[in-house]
């Protein structure tokens, strides 16, 4: 069976209004309640949100791909271009900022029209180094398929399976020209619906050598940044997609061979965003515990050592917080990282891990 962008009437997408009517009316009155209630938070406590949901879309795009960045250099790298002092911030290395920057545009600028140098320059700060691996890329290009046809391959070698197989690197030039005259229209219904076809599209037409997941999924949160006429995001998508992201690759697979009746992805979409919505509520109990702690310390002497630290168990440290840890992170000697975590102890924001064990180990008191 032929791919879709081979079928005679591509790229003319079509799907059961019915069917979409529904899940759309939910999705996009829980999205008008999540504002709301957002809104109500104060401007503070709308930045750390901010903060929380936008550091998790960076890593959890890029976990789709396999790639795991530094949950400290993203969060770093993102509060700084939002203008927030966060103790301890980390210097991210140039792949986590280039993701960041990426995304970043994609919502902030969201009122700004999608063009092919604007995706150019999201590619370029996606792979820095013109390298993905130790494959050189073609960046800040359309792909040329100069040693391959661009497929989507899984197997181990000799017994590859192709999933997919994109159009010829020849018809790049018209289809993005074409993508990107329908991304920027005025008069092309809902923005919702159109971030679930901009993305099925783009991905579809795969135009570069590395990155499209990624992309795609930025060009689905520029679109629905347009949806809300606002720059900030208190959900993930993409954190959900990596939540599904088996039933994300078998939905593009049927439909990328089926027919240009992509009603089964629109709901697929829909269902997936409703769920996000869900996801904010793990990130709304952060930030209000964040906001529960340090209200209970505003008033203590801490120092920047002890700010910091205290930052990245808020967030959610992985393992466990021992005084070798506590001087690795804040660069600092053992006896300097005993003291700091002796005086977090006597002012009741640290206490012993009551498991034991070889070394001493400590967390957040309960509050």
């Amino acid at each position: 069976m032929p791919y879709i962008h081979e079928l005679p009437d591509w790229p003319g997408f079509d799907w059961d209004t019915e069917a979409v009517a529904g899940p759309l009316v939910a999705v996009r009155h829980r999205q008008g309640r999540l504002l709301g209630r957002m809104e109500g938070l104060g401007f503070a406590l709308q930045k750390e949100a901010q903060l929380e949901t936008l550091t998790l879309d960076v890593l959890k795009s890029s976990e789709i791909e396999g790639e795991n960045l530094d949950p400290g250099q993203v969060r770093s790298s993102i509060a700084r271009r939002l203008g927030m002092d966060v103790g301890g911030a980390e210097r991210a290395d140039r792949d986590v900022e280039g993701v960041v920057e990426m995304m970043l545009d994609a919502t902030q600028n969201f009122a700004a029209p999608l063009s092919a140098d604007r995706l150019f320059g999201w590619h370029a700060a996606l792979f820095p180094t013109g390298r993905s691996g130790m494959r050189k890329l073609v960046v800040g290009a359309w792909r040329d398929d100069a040693h391959w046809p661009m497929q989507v391959v899984s197997g181990p070698v000799g017994k590859e399976r192709v999933h997919y197989e994109a159009p010829a690197a020849t018809r790049l030039e018209q289809e993005m020209t074409r993508f990107l005259e329908w991304a920027n229209a005025a008069d092309g219904g809902d923005a919702v619906l159109r971030a679930g076809v901009a993305h099925l599209w783009f991905v579809t037409i795969h135009p570069f050598d590395d990155g499209n997941g990624r992309i795609a999924r930025a060009i689905a949160d520029w679109q629905l940044a347009r949806s809300e006429n606002s720059g900030q995001r208190f959900y993930s998508m993409s954190a959900q997609i990596r939540h599904e992201r088996s039933e994300y690759y078998e939905i593009l697979e049927q439909t990328q061979k089926g027919t240009l009746d992509i009603t089964a992805w629109l709901e697929w979409f829909l269902g997936c965003l409703g769920r996000a919505f869900d996801g904010t509520e793990s990130t709304l109990a952060t930030v209000l515990r964040k906001a529960r702690f340090w209200e209970r310390a505003a008033n203590l002497a801490l120092n920047e050592r002890q700010r910091g630290i205290l930052n990245r168990l808020l967030d959610g440290f992985e393992g466990k917080l021992t005084t070798q840890k506590w001087a690795k992170l804040a660069k600092c000697s053992h006896d300097t990282a005993l003291r700091d975590i002796h005086n977090l102890v006597a002012m009741g924001l640290l206490r012993k891990d009551d498991a034991g064990g070889r070394s001493t180990a400590y967390m957040l008191a309960n509050f």
